[in-house]
């Protein structure tokens, strides 16, 4: 006998290796009504050909148990299973035997209450769940929205037990049914009486409590209070806020602690360059990129920026901005700018202007602009004509809806912006060229409006669409009224400001992989539109084109600011004309 064990356990252990080699060729079940092979074979989580291991039979069971009891099959039970090898021992079949019984239906759910306006109000989500069969997610899915709607209602310790289920049988037609006894306990309503700031060592306290919009002793609300790093993000004086914390301290007031962690607000980036001079040339120039933005002036939320670009030897840019928030303690901003543009030796360009700017929610904002402009034609020794000594009278409105979650790497939302103005122009000289079909008082009108939106596709992938859209309209214009498109902030793959028209458009397709919060590379298509009508009395022919940029790209969050450089190749580039875009991301 002892012989007989031995050589029986001899040949299992050399059985095992085979046993395991072998494909599973099918998968049958017997005695099921509801549900059929198929949707057992998917819950078991096998697969035709795999192999077999040890306890593969209790594997597929436990998980077809799992599902049965997800559906309400409480009563089901397994009457038998084999693994039938096949004849050349290289297959296997599995047979399941079950009686799935009858599912179990609701009868009733009753609800225990400390206040019956609670009852009142939640029992119409549970009375839908009556008479149909008793789906455990469905059960625990109503107790979440019910908890949820606690949270933002200013019961954020509330709780929902379930004190017992009762499964009964109709002994007439067998039925099962059951019924659920729930107890609702909401706890004492919660008010944020104090908020604690942790981590800000500039920015001042009413600074980041504004933010919040927050009413004295406002009820506690969950969802308001994921919407706070949101909304301090956007001021984009800190790393990505975390959700704030709440509890109860030992005087029974409902503090809520914000932890921000602080990143510099003070950005430079400039690069000067000297082009020696050519041979027709008596001196060299220099040329260059200053671009300096102080965004929270002693902790206040007060910005300011500075912004000169020396192109060649004739043309640069100057653009100053001055940003003061929460006039009086209101929501309203005002925006104040002085622009000049010295444009080859053809013209300067000097605006003043200013903007008010309410802010209607944390989302949404309108605003009204004035600004006065005028435009000096460069004085020549042989006069030529270039441009009307002109000056402007501009006033407008915009319109802003931001939802992003975050303003330098947003993984969801959207941007919308528009904005009309109304310009006034009269033209001063030079007076040798103004004659009787002359224009000498001209209406400028502009259209802009943006559009971005962001959506995450996968973990860490985002895709981000723009589509941009600028329109003068206006009986006679000059080129200074014109809209530049190319570069960096539009059509990529092309210089800065390389084309004028009274119509542009350009859209920006992104594909970015995210390695930190606010670092990622990026896949980038771009498209643009120009269109300058024909000026036939200025002896310019109509200019029209359409283009597109492509290539890839780094944004990366530095401790100068977020810097964004990127290679396109333009219409018709080859590799070695590609465009190099290089810039710190404007923050202002």
């Amino acid at each position: 006998m002892t012989r007989l064990t031995k050589f029986s356990l001899i040949f299992f252990l050399f059985s095992i290796p085979f046993l395991q080699a072998q494909k599973l060729n099918s998968f049958e079940v017997i005695g099921n009504k509801d549900f059929d092979d198929d949707t057992y074979f998917k819950w078991s989580k096998l697969s035709i050909n795999q192999s077999y291991f040890n306890g593969i039979i209790d594997s597929a069971k436990n998980r077809i148990s799992s599902n049965l009891l997800s559906n309400g099959y409480y009563f089901f039970e397994f009457t038998g299973s084999e693994v039938i090898i096949s004849d050349d021992s290289t297959k296997f079949d599995i047979k399941i035997n079950i009686n799935e019984d009858s599912p179990a239906i609701i009868k009733k759910i009753n609800i225990e209450t400390d206040d019956s306006t609670f009852l009142n109000k939640h029992y119409e989500r549970f009375k839908f769940l009556e008479d149909q069969i008793f789906d455990k997610y469905e059960i625990e899915k109503s107790i979440d929205e019910i908890l949820v709607d606690f949270e933002n209602t200013g019961y954020p310790f509330a709780k929902v037990k379930i004190k017992s289920v009762q499964f009964l049988t109709d002994s007439s037609d067998k039925q099962r049914s059951v019924n659920i006894n729930l107890k609702i306990e909401s706890g004492n309503i919660s008010k944020i009486n104090k908020i604690d700031i942790i981590g800000n060592t500039s920015t001042k306290d009413y600074v980041i409590i504004r933010e919040l919009r927050l009413d004295e002793a406002e009820p506690y609300s969950q969802k308001q209070i994921e919407e706070f790093p949101k909304r301090l993000n956007r001021l984009r004086f800190f790393e990505p806020v975390p959700t704030p914390q709440f509890y109860i301290n030992s005087k029974d007031e409902g503090v809520l602690v914000i932890n921000v962690k602080e990143k510099n607000t003070n950005n430079f980036d400039g690069i000067i360059g000297y082009i020696p001079a050519r041979k027709n040339e008596s001196s060299g120039y220099v040329t260059g990129l200053v671009n300096i933005s102080l965004r929270n002036l002693f902790g206040t939320g007060r910005g300011i920026s500075l912004k000169w670009n020396k192109y060649d030897r004739n043309s640069q840019e100057l653009d100053l901005r001055y940003l003061e928030p929460w006039l009086l303690s209101f929501p309203v901003n005002i925006n104040l700018g002085l622009y000049q543009r010295i444009q080859d030796s053809t013209y300067v360009q000097r605006r003043i202007e200013g903007s008010v700017d309410y802010l209607a929610t944390e989302n949404i904002s309108a605003g009204l602009t004035i600004g006065t402009e005028s435009v000096v034609p460069t004085v020549r020794t042989i006069p030529v004509f270039t441009v009307f000594n002109s000056s402007y009278l501009t006033t407008g409105a915009n319109l802003k809806i931001d939802t992003r979650d975050d303003p330098y790497s947003p993984t969801e939302g959207l941007m919308f912006v528009n904005t009309y103005s109304y310009t006034r122009k009269k033209i001063n000289g030079p007076t040798e060229y103004i004659t009787a079909a002359t224009k000498t008082s001209v209406d400028l009108q502009r259209f802009t409006v943006s559009f971005y939106y962001f959506h995450e596709l996968f973990s860490r992938q985002v895709v981000a669409v723009g589509v941009n859209g600028k329109e003068l309209r206006s009986s006679d214009f000059e080129n200074s009224d014109l809209f530049r498109l190319g570069g960096a902030n539009s059509l990529r793959g092309y210089r800065e400001d390389q084309f004028l028209g009274s119509r542009i458009f350009w859209s920006n397709l992104e594909y970015r992989v995210l390695f930190t919060r606010r670092t990622y590379g990026f896949l980038f298509f771009d498209t643009g539109y120009y269109l300058r009508p024909e000026q036939p009395d200025k002896n310019i022919s109509k200019q029209e084109d359409f283009l597109y940029g492509f290539g890839l790209g780094l944004n990366i969050e530095t401790g100068l600011g977020v810097l964004r450089v990127s290679y396109a190749l333009g219409k018709g580039d080859t590799f070695s004309d590609g465009k190099i875009h290089f810039g710190i991301l404007n923050e202002f």
